[in-house]
């Protein structure tokens, strides 16, 4: 068949590498405008566009998806793909390809965790497992019938970013089956069970933001979903703190939650409203991300100290 991608970050490059290296023809890639990236703000090609300039391929990269309409109906589809793309896609677009459709994969096993943040989602929630759906798109967010989905078992101590990496290269081999299932047709949709289905909105500040009165074991996945970017939060002497790595150790705590009490060696835990949370890596607003041995010596934080407030949650920013 022949294929447009829909994609932009690099989560969805192996995607689009599985595709180029399969039977099929990838006719034109569409990806976000570049944009200015790093301290000195320089325009940069999003991941998907620089793969797209590398193999010489048909690339468009419109403000809005709806300006390329002419162009992509020049390069006569007979399907659309779509991974991470970004943008609002209209009908007009969603039903461009001969087939009269185009397909999504969605880092979540739907109707759970529709929306912008499931892989971080799904570590907050606590879930065991997770995985990658292959929908065909429509109006209303991540709620098309699915074609197929493959699922794996979230790691005790993976991150996001961990996890991340794990997924796109599932849904990579996801859509490569499910555009080969379309090909050699006709395929079974399954519509979504509406009573199921839970949102997976973009994370934001609030949702770094270390609660002391939960759980330890809440708080270490929230530290895990937050890595490596933004990182759980904390407030200390007046400045944030990010938390990059920890795990908790259930017991009884005799301090108030938030409390720090330092332990034999170069090691502190702090109490929470269950259990101890024992960071292993701490980063200092506008300093390095260290290892807590290491962060200590530079900057000791002493025992009984009381971590918490949301000051430096507001200063450090998205």
């Amino acid at each position: 068949m022949r294929l447009v991608f829909f994609g932009t970050p690099r989560f969805a490059v192996p995607t689009l590498e599985a595709l180029l290296a399969g039977p099929h023809d990838v006719v034109a890639v569409v990806s976000q405008p570049d944009r200015p990236r790093g301290r000195g703000r320089a325009l940069q090609a999003s991941p998907v566009s620089e793969l797209a300039l590398e193999r010489d391929l048909p690339l468009l990269r419109p403000e809005r998806v709806a300006e390329a309409i002419d162009a992509l109906a020049a390069r006569a589809p007979d399907l659309g793909v779509v991974v991470a793309f970004g943008q609002f896609m209209t009908r007009r677009v969603r039903e461009l390809p001969r087939l009269g459709y185009c397909i999504n994969g969605h880092a979540s096993l739907l109707p759970r965790h529709r929306g912008a943040a499931p892989i971080a989602r799904a570590i907050l929630a606590g879930d065991a497992r997770t995985g990658v759906s292959i929908m065909r798109v429509e109006r209303e967010m991540d709620a098309g019938p699915v074609l197929l989905c493959r699922s794996l078992r979230i790691g005790e101590d993976e991150t996001t970013g961990e996890l991340t990496e794990r997924l796109a290269a599932l849904t990579a081999r996801a859509i490569a089956e499910a555009v080969d299932a379309i090909a050699a047709g006709p395929v079974d949709w399954t519509p979504q069970d509406e009573a199921l289905a839970t949102l997976a909105p973009k994370l934001g500040a609030e949702d770094a933001r270390i609660d002391w009165n939960e759980s330890a074991a809440a708080i270490a996945r929230r530290v895990r979903a937050m890595a490596p970017k933004p990182g759980a939060r904390t407030d200390w002497e007046g400045e944030p703190l990010r938390i990059l790595a920890a795990h908790s150790d259930p017991g009884p705590t005799d301090r108030a939650p938030g409390t720090v009490q330092r332990t034999t060696g170069d090691g502190l835990r702090i109490a929470t409203g269950d259990g101890w949370l024992v960071p292993l890596r701490l980063q200092r607003a506008g300093g390095r991300a260290l290892d807590v041995e290491a962060f200590l010596r530079g900057r000791p934080i002493g025992d009984a100290v009381r971590l918490g407030g949301s000051a430096g949650v507001a200063r450090l920013g998205g």
